[in-house]
C-alpha cells in the first residue's frame, strides 16, 4: 500500500455550494486527507466534470458525480452539508459503506434525526450543528452558565446570518438552547419560544428564547443572553470565516477513523 492510499480518502457532498466548495479547499490542502469523490444532485451542470475544472481551475482528477453509492464506496469519510432529505439518504449510503458521516446539515427534524441514529447502528456518524471549536467551548459554557442561575435568569438566544440561510433558529442556536435547558435541569422542547410577533403576554418564567436575524454575508453570530433584574450575562461567538466549520469537519472525520460505530458530536471529537 502506497503511503496515499493509507491516508482517508474524504467525498463532499452538495459540492458545488458555499460549504462544498470550502470543503473541498481545505481538503485538498490538508496533508491528513485526500479527496475522492464528489457528489452533485442529478442534473446539475456539473455532473461528469472534473471538479478542478468545474470551480474554474486546473483538473484534480476528481470527477462530480450524482451516484453517491458509487462515490461512497472508494471513501473512508463523507463530509456532508447539504439539506435534510439528501442527508438521510446519505447517512445510509454512507453506512453501507463503512464511511465516517460526517454532517453539519442544519433543520433536521425529528424524523430525520431517528433515521440517522438508526444508520449509526452501523457507521460512525458525527452530527453538530456547528463543527467550530468556539462555538463547542461556548455550548459547554452555556450548560454550566444555566445550571449556576436559577430562573429569575431569563435565557434568549440571538443569532445572525447571511441572507441566503434557510432556516431558523440555526442549527448552532438550538444546540445552545438544548445546552440552556440541559443545565437548568428542564425539557428543551416545553421551554422553547421562537418569533415572538404581536400581543405575546409577559415573559414565562423558564421560556428559552430566540430571535434571528438575516442579512448580508453574516457568516454567524451567536449570542447567548442570560438577564436578571439589574443585571446580564452575554456569552458570545462570531464567526467571520467559514473555512472554520470546514477544519472542524475534516477533524471530525479523521477523528473518526477506527471508532466504534454509533452518534457522535464535536464534543467527543474535541474532548470536552
Amino acid at each position: 500500500m502506497s503511503d496515499s492510499d493509507s491516508i482517508p480518502g474524504i467525498v463532499v457532498t452538495g459540492a458545488s455550494g458555499r460549504m462544498g466548495r470550502m470543503l473541498v479547499q481545505t481538503i485538498l490542502a490538508s496533508e491528513r486527507a485526500r479527496l475522492v469523490g464528489a457528489v452533485e444532485r442529478p442534473g446539475h451542470d456539473w455532473i461528469g466534470r472534473d471538479l478542478g475544472a468545474a470551480t474554474g481551475g486546473a483538473d484534480i482528477g476528481v470527477r462530480v458525480t450524482d451516484d453517491p453509492l458509487e462515490a461512497f464506496a472508494t471513501a473512508q469519510a463523507v463530509i456532508d452539508f447539504t439539506a435534510p432529505e439528501a442527508t438521510v439518504e446519505f447517512a445510509g449510503l454512507a453506512a453501507q459503506a463503512r464511511a465516517v458521516h460526517v454532517i453539519g446539515t442544519t433543520g433536521l427534524q425529528d424524523a430525520h434525526v431517528a433515521k440517522i441514529k438508526a444508520a449509526a447502528r452501523h457507521a460512525v456518524i458525527v452530527r453538530a450543528g456547528n463543527m467550530s471549536l468556539g462555538v463547542n467551548l461556548l455550548t459547554q459554557l452555556t450548560k454550566k452558565v444555566a445550571a449556576a442561575l436559577d430562573t429569575d435568569w431569563d435565557i434568549e438566544i440571538v443569532e445572525a446570518h447571511h441572507r441566503m440561510k434557510v432556516d431558523a433558529p440555526s442549527g448552532t442556536a438550538l444546540m445552545l438552547g438544548e445546552a440552556a435547558a440541559e443545565g437548568r435541569g428542564i425539557a428543551f422542547a416545553d421551554h422553547r419560544v421562537s418569533g415572538r410577533d404581536g400581543i405575546t403576554g409577559a415573559r414565562k418564567l423558564g421560556d428559552i428564547g430566540f430571535s434571528a436575524i438575516r442579512g448580508g454575508d453574516v457568516v454567524g453570530e451567536h449570542d447567548v443572553i442570560f438577564a436578571a433584574d439589574g443585571e446580564r450575562v452575554v456569552l458570545r461567538h462570531l464567526a467571520t470565516d467559514r473555512a472554520i466549520f470546514a477544519r472542524g469537519a475534516l477533524r471530525a472525520a479523521l477523528w473518526g477513523q477506527d471508532r466504534k460505530p454509533g452518534e457522535y458530536d464535536m464534543v467527543d471529537v474535541l474532548g470536552l
